[in-house]
């Protein structure tokens, strides 16, 4: 792991990739901090995280798009394949680069507060405390890039479906205000979900029982909770919405509430992401 850890760095940091990256993320945040903390004079730099966060939209898949895509292009996986490490240990090696590249910028903005507290009173408990949820947010968006480059060999689709999935993520909490509420509304988002989950179990495992099984269970779920009592589903669908928005959770953190459930909420994600990604890399091993 350390060996695939230490060749991802070398790709990122011989290439624009690392300082694309880093350059996108401080220009954001700089930006920011002469919005706040310097023209309006607003003490708040957790603000500053909020206003930013809005680039994780297109730096994320440009960084991650290449990271298995590329792989399979060129037909390199094979020898990843042939390495003697686990599938698991491939997936960890090439996340923690990624997260390497993510970390050197925060170092920088880590600064900022301190610096800013020499001239005003700066909360920095809520200043440091947003920043590793925007930290720990950053990785878990790192995650979903992973897996949705493991998808395809094409890095511009991989790039593209990372801008639409973040994206949607990110007005979430503003969309849900427009969706249906209804209870029928609901149970026919779930139904196109179940089809969704079938589609993407299939291209993991190959398994058509296995993706057939489970969208005709959660439908068949549904329908039935739908006849017994379908005030169940009544505002389900926004209240989902709301719930999966990684960006909403954020802003908890600024307006200075450290939520543990938010933490947990993140880290779950990068488990699971993490999980699909050696999932689908060990389904093209298979193969």
């Amino acid at each position: 792991m350390i060996a695939i850890l230490k060749h991802e760095l070398r790709i990122y940091f011989h290439s624009l990739t690392a300082y694309v990256f880093g350059a996108f993320l401080l220009v954001f945040v700089g930006i920011g901090a002469m919005l706040y903390n310097l023209q309006a004079a607003v003490s708040n730099f957790e603000f500053v995280l909020g206003f930013s966060s809005v680039v994780f939209v297109v730096i994320v898949p440009v960084l991650t798009m290449r990271v298995i895509a590329e792989e399979r292009k060129q037909k390199t996986d094979q020898l990843l394949y042939s390495l003697p490490v686990s599938t698991t240990k491939v997936i960890l090696g090439k996340y923690l680069a990624l997260l390497f590249v993510y970390l050197i910028p925060l170092c920088v903005i880590a600064a900022y507060p301190v610096i800013f507290s020499q001239y005003g009173d700066v909360y920095l408990v809520t200043s440091y405390g947003s920043l590793i949820a925007f930290f720990i947010m950053g990785a878990a968006l790192i995650a979903v890039g992973v897996f949705i480059s493991s998808l395809t060999e094409n890095q511009g689709l991989a790039a593209g479906i990372g801008i639409a999935v973040i994206l949607f993520n990110y007005f979430s909490v503003s969309l849900a205000e427009y969706v249906s509420a209804t209870a029928f509304g609901t149970a026919a988002a779930i139904f196109i979900i179940a089809v969704l989950l079938g589609w993407i179990i299939h291209h993991l495992t190959k398994n058509n029982t296995l993706a057939y099984g489970v969208s005709l269970v959660l439908m068949a779920v549904t329908v039935a909770v739908f006849f017994v009592d379908e005030t169940k589903f009544e505002g389900l669908l926004p209240d989902i919405m709301k719930k999966l928005s990684l960006f909403d959770r954020l802003d908890t953190f600024v307006n200075g509430v450290f939520d543990m459930t938010a933490i947990i909420y993140f880290l779950s994600v990068i488990v699971f992401f993490l999980f699909l990604s050696v999932q689908s890399l060990e389904k093209r091993r298979y193969n």
